[in-house]
């Protein structure tokens, strides 16, 4: 009775996760297979999956496997703040942006920022949410309660760039809350199938490779490589691809660098479109037993070097946490890196926002609670 009951146990479980992962919306599409025929003609397509530029290891031996599962439960002293983060507001009226006002950045922590250029609003990466995972127990809590501004009160927004799929990237919650704010979203190949099961129009979905341009009004928007992967559930790793953005405005040249290791797709961005006035680096989540598919604090700072950056701000950090680090460990070794290879740095708090080519960029640590 005993092994009937351990049995029908565990037929529930496996029958319950396949369901959830099936019908759960969170998980999102799948391309079609007429997509997936033009996927087949890229080089950067083999066997069913993107592949990056360089070889590029996601698997772990048995031994980092248990290693990884060690940390885990034994915790990692100051792994999320102990205090309350200070959190700046955003007024609606103040997100006004007249097309002759200077460039204007807010960071929501971790990698969403609202960039505001040329009269126009671009939303990078707008994970709203409040737990990075497909389910609220799959997952840790943002360090911070309070968003800047809340969905609902943000007004209109005329793009969002979305860098990859996966879930402290691309939020169902947050796409089903801005859609009808967002006129347009540009995207990865293949991650047009979560938005169109998600309810966005296909007239406001644009699918690109490395290296497409587009011209979006007065700006023209590039989605560059990047080392990473892909994937929201447990049989579609990197069926859809990943990558980085670049914005370039009447004055201002900007670099978002999405996810991803180090490595010489950076001195080649930097070649063909840089210098940029202002670049985001991604800096944080990261472990020896996963660099290269997320940089070192200090890689960050060298790539910002290499893309010929003027100003770098740290990005993919200070809101979750999702690597066996301290949640201070990324910026400050990263400011540090900064400093010595003379790379200016910027550190706003999360909701704080600034102005490129104006005053001087905000710089408080506010991360210690002095």
């Amino acid at each position: 009775m005993i092994g009937l009951s351990v049995a029908a146990l565990l037929f529930m479980l496996v029958v319950g996760g396949w369901l959830f992962i099936k019908l759960s919306p969170e998980f999102g599409g799948k391309p079609s297979s007429v997509q997936k025929e033009s996927f087949a003609q890229l080089d950067h397509y083999q066997n069913g999956i993107f592949v990056n530029l360089i070889p590029t290891s996601m698997d772990m031996s048995f031994s980092n496997i248990l290693s990884v599962m060690s940390d885990y439960i034994q915790g990692i002293p100051n792994g999320a703040p102990d205090f309350t983060l200070p959190v700046e507001s955003v007024d609606s009226l103040s997100l006004v942006d007249p097309a002759d006002a200077p460039t204007q950045i807010t960071w929501f922590g971790h990698s969403a920022v609202l960039l505001e250029i040329d009269g126009l609003r671009i939303f990078l990466d707008p994970m709203l949410g409040n737990v990075p995972a497909p389910h609220p127990w799959m997952g840790g809590n943002r360090f911070y309660e309070q968003l800047p501004i809340s969905i609902e009160k943000l007004p209109p927004i005329d793009a969002v760039l979305i860098s990859h799929d996966h879930y402290d990237h691309l939020d169902y919650g947050s796409v089903k809350k801005l859609k009808e704010k967002v006129k347009d979203f540009y995207v990865p190949l293949g991650v047009g199938a979560h938005l169109r099961r998600w309810g966005v129009d296909e007239s406001a979905i644009h699918e690109l490779d490395w290296w497409d341009e587009a011209q979006y009004q007065n700006l023209k928007m590039v989605f560059t490589p990047s080392r990473h992967f892909s994937g929201r559930g447990i049989t579609d790793r990197s069926t859809t691809l990943w990558g980085s953005w670049i914005v370039q405005g009447r004055n201002d040249n900007i670099y978002f660098s999405g996810d991803g290791g180090y490595g010489p797709h950076f001195q080649e961005i930097g070649e063909r479109y840089g210098p940029f006035d202002f670049a985001m680096m991604e800096c944080g989540q990261y472990d020896k037993r996963w660099a290269q598919i997320h940089m070192m604090p200090e890689e960050s700072a060298q790539a910002a070097v290499d893309v010929q950056a003027k100003l770098m701000m740290p990005i993919h950090w200070g809101a979750f946490r999702l690597a066996l680090h301290s949640w201070t460990d990324p910026i400050e070794r990263v400011t540090t890196k900064a400093s010595q290879l003379q790379m200016p740095t910027t550190t706003p708090k999360v909701g704080e926002t600034f102005t490129l080519n104006g005053s001087a960029p905000p710089n408080t640590i506010w991360w210690k609670n002095d």
